[in-house]
C-alpha cells in the first residue's frame, strides 16, 4: 500500500483542470470537506503547496485528507449548485452551515387557464412548475424582466376562467393600459393565444434564449438610433448578464425525485461504472467502480449485476433507475427502468458517463505514469481487438508522402514501439525512381525499400504497417510488400484523413473505430508524427535546394564546392559576408574571387 502522502500525490497528478465539486476524506471514510471549484486542479493542488499560508483550521484539514474524490460538472455554477447538496447532505465538518434550500430563488409557472409566472422560494405550492433553482437573484429577475417585455403575459393574481371572464367579474388593470397585458381577463386575448406565450417562455427559461437575445440587440439598437443611449446601455447590461446566464443546470428539475442513474464504459477487461443518486433535482451522491472481466461478459450483464449491488451497498429504494444502455432485470412491478433519449433525463446520463470517462481516463494516466508496460500492453491489445489482428502490434511503422506541386518528393517512415515513438528508429526516404506527383508509385518505392533492406539486414519486421492514405496508397503498399513476399506476415492499414476510415486490403469497405477510443488516439498520433517528420524533411529538402541553386549561379562552383562552402559557413548569408580570408580556408584563390565578385555585383543590383 502506498503512503498517504503518495496516494494524494497521484490523485493531485491526474485530477481534471475542469469544474466540478472535490470531497476530502478522512482515515476513517469521513467527508470532511466539501468544495466547489473552476479549476479543479489548481484549487484541490493549491492545498497542498508547500509555500501556501493558511490559517490554523486548513492546515488541521490538510492533515486529516486521507482521500480525495472528485464530480466534474458542465459549468461552475453547477459546480456551486452540487455543493451546496452535497453539503447539506453530509455536513462535513469543516464546511461552514450553508443556507436552507429555500434560501435559492425558483421561477415558478403555475397551472391555470390563464397561467401567471413569478418568483418564489417556496416550491410546495402544487399545480405548478419549478424552474431554477437560480444562484443568482439578480440573473433570474433578468429573465423575468426580459419576458415580461416580450411577452404581455398577466401580473394580477386570480384565479380566471372562461366562464368567469364571459360573466365580466374581472376588469382590466394599469398593465392592460400601458400595453403590458393584453387583457385576457376582459377577452381580449384568447387563452389559445395567452398559452402560446407562456409555452414560448417556457423555452426560454429553459435554455433557448436565443430569441431574447436577438430581441435585446434589435432593441438596444434602436434605442442607440435615436439617441436614447442611457436605455441602451441599460440593455447592453442585461444583454451581457444573459450571455453569461446558463440557465440549465446539473440540479434543475425538482420533478426528477428519488431516481439512481447508472451509466458504464469499458474496455478489453475492466468495465466502469458510474452511479449518481438524485434527490429532488439534485446529486446527492456519485460513485464510481471498475469491474473487472471474467470471461468478456457484456456490458448489459455488468451494468444489470452491479446496478443491483450498488444499490444494495448504498441502500437505495428508488422505484425509478436510468440507465446508459437497456438491461433486461427483472425488478418488481414498483421499479422502472428507463433510457433516456432526451430532455433532462438524458442530461443526467450524460453526466454519469462524463464521470465515469473521468474516472477511467484518470486510471490510464495513473498507470501510464506508474507503470508503463502495463499502459502500453493494453493499448496494444485494444488495437489488436479494434483492427482484429493476429498478434497484438508492438512494433508498428507508419508511412506518409510529401512534395510540393510534384517537386522534392520524399517520404517518412516513424516506428512505435510499445505503443510510444522510438525516434532513434525513424526514416527519411527522397524519392528516386518516380517522377512527377505520384502518391501511389512513391508509395509502393518507399515500402519497398524499407522492408527490403529490413529482410537483407535480419532485422525484426514490424507487426503492423499503417500507411497515410485510402485504398489507393493502400494497394500500392501491399504490392510492394507481395514483390518481398511478405504480405499476409504483416498486418497492413491504411487511414484516410477525412473520416478517419480504416482500410484494410482487398476491402472497399472501411471500419470506424470509436473517436474515444485509444486505438484510433495511437493511430492518429502515428499518422501526425509520420506527417510531421515528412514535412519537416521535405522543407529541409527544399530550403536546401533553394540555396544550392543560388550559388550553382556562380562561375566556377560545382556542387563539392557549394556543400564544402555550406558545410563550412551554414548559411549564403555567412558566405556572402565571409572575407576573402576566410573563403580560401574553403576554396581555391581562384573560386574565392568569383564568390566575392557575384555577391558585390548582387549588391550593385
Amino acid at each position: 500500500m502506498p503512503t498517504i502522502k503518495e496516494h494524494i500525490k497521484k490523485i493531485l497528478s491526474t485530477i481534471p483542470s475542469k469544474p466540478g465539486v472535490y470531497r476530502y476524506y478522512n482515515s476513517k471514510k469521513e467527508i470532511i470537506y466539501v468544495g466547489k471549484a473552476k479549476n479543479l486542479k489548481n484549487r484541490v493542488r493549491s492545498y497542498f503547496n508547500d509555500n501556501r499560508t493558511d490559517s490554523a483550521k486548513t492546515k488541521v484539514l490538510v492533515k486529516q485528507i486521507d482521500d480525495i474524490k472528485y464530480i466534474i460538472t458542465p459549468t461552475e455554477y453547477d459546480a456551486l449548485l452540487l455543493e451546496n447538496s452535497l453539503i447539506k447532505k453530509h455536513k462535513p465538518k469543516y464546511n461552514i452551515q450553508l443556507r436552507d434550500d429555500k434560501t435559492y430563488p425558483w421561477i415558478c409557472i403555475t397551472k391555470e387557464p390563464f397561467p401567471r409566472i413569478f418568483p418564489t422560494r417556496n416550491t410546495s405550492i402544487k399545480k405548478s412548475e419549478y424552474i431554477g433553482p437560480y444562484s443568482s437573484v439578480r440573473t433570474m429577475h433578468t429573465l423575468l424582466d426580459f419576458v415580461k417585455e416580450i411577452y404581455q403575459i398577466r401580473s394580477c393574481r386570480p384565479y380566471m376562467t372562461k366562464l368567469q371572464i364571459q360573466e365580466g367579474k374581472y376588469k382590466v388593470c394599469l398593465d392592460y393600459h400601458i400595453k403590458k397585458c393584453l387583457g385576457p381577463c376582459e377577452g381580449y386575448q384568447t387563452q389559445k393565444d395567452y398559452q402560446a406565450s407562456i409555452d414560448q417562455i417556457r423555452k426560454i427559461l429553459k435554455g433557448n434564449i436565443h430569441e431574447v437575445i436577438a430581441f435585446v440587440k434589435n432593441q438596444m439598437k434602436s434605442y442607440a438610433e435615436n439617441l436614447q443611449f442611457e436605455k441602451a446601455q441599460e440593455l447592453k447590461e442585461k444583454l451581457l448578464l444573459l450571455e453569461n446566464y446558463q440557465s440549465k443546470s446539473t440540479v434543475v428539475n425538482s420533478k426528477i425525485n428519488n431516481v439512481d442513474v447508472f451509466s458504464i464504459i469499458s474496455d478489453i477487461d475492466t468495465a466502469y461504472v458510474n452511479f449518481i443518486k438524485i434527490v429532488n433535482g439534485a446529486i446527492v451522491q456519485s460513485y464510481t467502480t471498475e469491474v473487472k472481466k471474467k470471461i468478456e461478459e457484456s456490458d448489459h450483464d455488468i451494468l444489470a449485476t452491479t446496478l443491483v449491488e450498488l444499490r444494495n451497498k448504498f441502500n437505495s429504494k428508488s422505484k425509478d433507475i436510468y440507465t446508459s444502455i437497456p438491461i433486461e432485470f427483472n425488478f418488481e412491478e414498483s421499479v422502472k427502468l428507463h433510457v433516456p433519449q432526451i430532455g433532462d433525463k438524458k442530461k443526467l446520463i450524460d453526466f454519469s458517463l462524463a464521470n465515469v470517462r473521468q474516472y477511467k481516463f484518470d486510471k490510464y494516466k495513473n498507470i501510464k505514469i506508474t507503470n508503463p508496460q502495463e499502459h502500453a500492453d493494453r493499448v496494444v491489445k485494444q488495437i489488436q481487438k479494434d483492427l482484429r489482428l493476429k498478434e497484438p502490434p508492438y512494433h508498428i511503422e507508419c508511412f506518409d508522402n510529401s512534395n510540393f506541386q510534384g517537386t522534392n518528393a520524399v517520404a517518412a517512415c516513424v516506428v512505435f514501439k510499445n505503443a510510444k515513438p522510438s525516434k532513434k528508429d525513424y526514416r527519411h526516404f527522397n524519392i528516386k525512381t518516380v517522377e512527377g506527383p505520384d502518391d501511389f508509385a512513391s508509395m509502393k518505392e518507399v515500402v519497398f525499400r524499407r522492408y527490403s533492406r529490413l529482410i537483407n539486414e535480419n532485422e525484426p519486421l514490424p507487426q503492423l504497417i499503417i500507411i497515410d492514405g485510402g485504398k489507393g496508397q493502400l494497394s500500392s503498399a501491399v504490392a510492394a510488400l507481395k514483390e518481398l513476399n511478405v504480405f499476409g506476415k504483416i498486418a497492413v492499414v491504411g487511414i484516410a484523413k477525412k473520416l478517419e476510415e480504416i482500410y484494410f486490403p482487398n476491402d472497399s469497405i472501411p471500419i470506424y473505430i470509436d473517436k474515444r477510443s485509444e486505438s484510433l488516439k495511437t493511430i492518429q498520433q502515428l499518422r501526425n508524427e509520420a506527417h510531421r517528420f515528412g514535412i519537416t524533411h521535405h522543407r529541409n529538402k527544399r530550403s536546401k535546394n533553394a540555396i544550392q541553386s543560388e550559388l550553382s549561379y556562380i562561375n566556377g562552383i560545382g556542387e563539392k564546392s557549394i556543400e564544402k562552402l555550406l558545410n563550412h559557413f551554414k548559411t549564403v548569408s555567412k558566405i556572402r559576408a565571409a572575407s576573402m580570408e576566410d573563403l580560401t580556408k574553403v576554396v581555391n584563390l581562384k573560386q574565392a574571387k568569383a564568390i566575392a565578385a557575384y555577391f558585390e555585383k548582387e549588391k550593385l543590383n
